[in-house]
Order: C-alpha cells, then structure tokens, then sequence
C-alpha cells in the first residue's frame, strides 16, 4: 500500500523497487517530476529573484539592492543556474559601463503559476507557525 501511495506522488518508490539507479546528486536529472522542477528553482534566493522580476528586468545591481540579505557572489551564481535553465535571459548591453539586465524568459513565465501557489502556501505556513509560537507562549 505504502509503495502505490509513494508511485503515485512521485514515481520514486517504484524505480527503486525496481532496482533503477536513481540520481543521488541534484545535478543530475531525476525522472521524479517534482524533484526536477526543484532542482531549477532550489535554493535559497532563486524564488525571491524570480518573484521581484515578474516586475519586469532589472539590473543585476538593482537585484542586489532589493534583496539586501544575499550577498553579490550568491545572486551572480543563482542567476548563472537560472540562465543556464532557460528561466531567465541575460540582456547585454555593449556600454561603458557595462549594463546586464536579467528577465525572465518565455519558458520561464510558465513558472508564474507555480511561484504564485508556493507564495499562497508559504503565507498560510507562515500564519500557521506564528498561531503555533502563540499558543506555545500561551501555555
């Protein structure tokens, strides 16, 4: 029962009841669906990057400005990974100084949807600890 339970969330259980070597290192891609799209948008600040360019591009300063807590070398290397998923583009412009703008890409918009669910989520799990730390202060 537990095995069905498992194969019908993420198809997992039954690659490994089959003997299937399965992908230890998130750098390889896993046939498990949800672990897939985990692995473009896993990490720390790729969420926060995505969800302050659905205002449109900005420059790689900009980002770094609006999100004051990660630090440049992070940002560079979230927006490298997302870049090289075909989630954003990376605008060039031959100026002196040099001027990079990030957008999110056609393919990328299709994550909208799902940035959207996981924002609604994290909202109510946020709510939800804060009733939790409440009621724990209560007793």
């Amino acid at each position: 029962m537990v095995l069905i339970q498992n194969a019908v969330l993420t198809n997992l259980s039954v690659l490994e009841w089959r003997g299937e070597n399965l992908p230890v290192s998130k750098k390889k891609i896993s046939p498990c669906p949800i672990d897939a799209m985990l692995t473009v948008i896993d990490g720390r600040w790729k969420g926060t990057i995505l969800w302050r360019l659905l205002d449109g591009p900005m420059r790689t300063s900009e980002l770094r400005r609006s999100i004051p807590e990660m630090t440049e070398r992070m940002l560079i290397r979230h927006l490298q990974e997302l870049v090289r998923d075909g989630i954003l583009v990376r605008h060039e412009e031959r100026v002196v100084p040099p001027c990079v703008r990030y957008s999110i890409s056609e393919y990328g918009w299709t994550l909208t949807p799902v940035l959207e669910v996981i924002c609604g989520w994290g909202r109510k799990h946020l709510e939800r600890l804060g009733e939790v730390g409440k009621a724990i202060k209560d007793q």
